[in-house]
């Protein structure tokens, strides 16, 4: 990309700027962050994937797990460009090997995702990613599942942090350093 070509915004701006706000979806009074536009615009995209290679370059994770589904999408192209290992922590019954669970509480009910049992191992220094962190608890049931193989989680990543549902707040509480590229306040 030529230099004259770059966002006048910071990195941050520039992908917040992409990010879409869509009213009372799934329910009212929800205000769903929509990363979509993010990844079908090639330059935002590329953009994207910088600011989390350039962290990781050093840091240097063993592997990434991403969590079920958005988690997928950002946390495959970042271990290919870091050339490590790739682990989905999938929605039950995804899996087709051998898998531990982990169920979490939900504002209505419960869910459980999983991963195989020989995903990552003692040793591994795993990044956690997911596009956006809410109440916390995919990202928690995906540390949880990933510190029961044995493997370290390095940190937490996610695009997009929601901090007035307390999420952030609680996985940092836990013990997960925590790593996002921008914010919304409301929900």
């Amino acid at each position: 990309m030529a230099h004259d070509d770059l966002p006048e915004q910071t990195p941050a701006d520039y992908i917040k700027s992409h990010i879409r706000t869509v009213p009372d979806w799934p329910a009212p009074g929800v205000q769903f962050r929509d990363i979509t536009p993010l990844l079908s615009n090639p330059r935002v995209f590329r953009v994207l994937i910088d600011q989390f290679v350039h962290r990781y370059f050093d840091l240097r994770p063993t592997k990434i797990a991403g969590l079920d589904a958005r988690g997928f999408i950002i946390g495959s192209v970042l271990a290919y460009e870091l050339n490590v290992g790739f682990v989905p922590i999938r929605k039950k019954g995804k899996l087709p090997f051998t898998t531990v669970e982990e169920t979490y509480e939900l504002e209505y009910g419960s869910a459980t995702v999983e991963i195989h049992t020989d995903a990552v191992g003692p040793g591994d220094r795993v990044l956690l990613i997911d596009d956006l962190i809410a109440t916390g608890g995919t990202m928690m049931a995906g540390m949880r599942l990933l510190e029961r193989l044995g493997a370290t989680v390095i940190e937490g990543a996610a695009i997009v942090d929601l901090p007035e549902l307390h999420g952030s707040d609680k996985l940092r509480a836990a013990g997960l350093r925590l790593h996002t590229l921008v914010s919304f306040e409301g929900h």
